[in-house]
């Protein structure tokens, strides 16, 4: 197998028709020695039956149905798993990121001998909020986090079978997908391109907040280290603010401010219970991890066998 075009299905059904024309059209001018592999992520609309109606008529359709939905890093990483082609496409299906650009990637990949060609969106979509947000995403994740993340990177890359063999040797069940990406190295090129918007996405501001705690958490012990210096430098600011009050209490002077008492403690308090929270993130990662569980539950996988080039 010389091609692999690997996506992921979740209230796609409007789309998958006309990306698996348009992906088709592309392949062939790499290759006739292709697949497109579906993962269905327990969508709720009926992906599964439109994705499973054309394969009817295409064989190169292989279809990966999961017990669930788990996720979309999760289903990308097993549809990576069961692609055997030399060349991995890697594409969300709403295309807002053009089948067209694999072409292009294929272009770069050989002019530069790079193991990895992925795209970076020039401009974020979006309002004012999603733009900032993101941009605030970015910053922090660039401060806390030792992998340097590209800025806007994007899903959409072509990869080498010898890269994508070591991708998927990372087993985590928290995590962050464009951490991984990174963080299995090799040689790698970015090209910037323009991402449209196809409608609402299905990344909601919670989804969004649960990524950022899971690019930090998943990568840097920087937010540790940050929980133990400062309550180092509590303890010594409130041994000085006791060491001051005895004195002041010895020359005389009476001790009042009730208002003050309970802001301080309020205040310690919140901070107690925001650290806290930072450590049980951790932590239950650890207690996750050790389960040892599945990464996935596959239902079922729809292919049909085709005759192959030479065969």
């Amino acid at each position: 197998m010389k091609l692999s075009i690997v996506t992921t299905l979740y209230k796609s059904a409007p789309f998958i028709d006309e990306f698996v024309r348009r992906v088709t059209a592309e392949s062939n001018k790499i290759t006739d020695d292709y697949e497109i592999i579906m993962v269905d992520d327990g969508s709720p609309d009926n992906s599964l039956v439109t994705a499973l109606e054309i394969q009817k008529s295409d064989p190169h359709l292989r279809i990966i149905e999961l017990s669930r939905n788990f996720g979309h890093h999760k289903a990308m990483m097993t549809g990576l798993e069961h692609a055997r082609g030399d060349l991995v496409f890697l594409i969300d299906v709403d295309l807002e990121e053009p089948p067209e650009l694999m072409a292009r990637f294929q272009e770069e990949m050989n002019r530069g001998n790079w193991d990895v060609v992925y795209g970076i969106q020039k401009e974020r979509k979006g309002g004012f909020i999603k733009k900032f947000g993101g941009r605030f995403g970015w910053w922090l994740i660039q401060l806390l986090v030792p992998v340097e993340f590209p800025h806007n990177l994007s899903t959409v890359r072509l990869m080498r079978s010898a890269y994508v063999s070591q991708l998927i040797r990372h087993k985590e069940h928290m995590t962050a997908i464009a951490g991984l990406w990174v963080l299995t190295g090799f040689h790698q090129k970015g090209i910037l391109f323009d991402k449209t918007s196809r409608g609402q996405s299905s990344y909601t501001f919670s989804t969004r907040l649960r990524s950022l705690l899971d690019s930090v958490t998943s990568f840097s012990q920087v937010p540790l280290y940050g929980v133990f210096f400062l309550g180092l430098a509590i303890f010594f600011i409130s041994a000085l603010v006791t060491f001051a009050l005895i004195i002041r209490r010895f020359a005389g002077h009476v001790l009042e401010g009730w208002v003050s008492v309970m802001v301080s403690v309020w205040s310690l308090g919140g901070l107690i219970l925001l650290c806290f929270g930072l450590v049980g993130l951790y932590i239950s990662r650890i207690f996750i991890e050790t389960k040892n569980r599945p990464y996935v539950i596959i239902r079922n996988v729809y292919e049909t066998h085709h005759r192959q080039p030479g065969g």
